[in-house]
């Protein structure tokens, strides 16, 4: 009896603790990814106006943090695997004129996905980092990203 009593409350443990690490991400909407700010500044090495991002507090307490979010997948460069995820199809997007540089994020898969084609939905886990620096990369990266569905 002792033993079978032991043996439930370690399974109980484990999955308190499965839990634990299931919480340990962050569901996130775009809506979040809205509390930002854009300013125009003047690159003397492209010759050319950028947008620099100012976060919000909602947004920089995600800055780091392990992230869930659902998008639309825009492949930009298969080969390279160089993926973007998008809030709107691709029709939508920022730089079709219909959001803002806040509706899309940079998606750095851990593995590799066959497969991934234009507008998919999927959902993506991975550590976010803000960017306000590099001009050459997206505001939003989502790091060692996986697909989970």
């Amino acid at each position: 009896m002792k033993k079978g009593f032991v043996l439930l409350m370690l399974s109980v443990i484990g999955l308190i603790g499965f839990n634990q690490t299931v919480k340990a991400q962050t569901v996130i909407t775009w809506e979040v990814l809205k509390d930002i700010e854009f300013q125009e500044v003047w690159s003397e090495e492209f010759n050319a106006v950028y947008m620099v991002p100012k976060f919000g507090s909602k947004v920089k307490s995600l800055d780091g943090k392990k992230v869930q979010i659902r998008g639309y997948v825009i492949p930009v460069d298969v080969l390279a695997d160089y993926y973007v995820l998008s809030a709107n199809p691709y029709s939508s997007c920022f730089f079709c004129g219909q959001a803002g540089p806040e509706s899309v994020m940079e998606i750095q898969l851990a593995k590799q996905y066959d497969g991934l084609r234009m507008d998919q939905i999927i959902t993506v886990q991975g550590r976010l980092r803000l960017n306000a620096d590099d001009i050459l990369q997206l505001t939003y990266i989502l790091e060692d990203a996986e697909v989970i569905e």
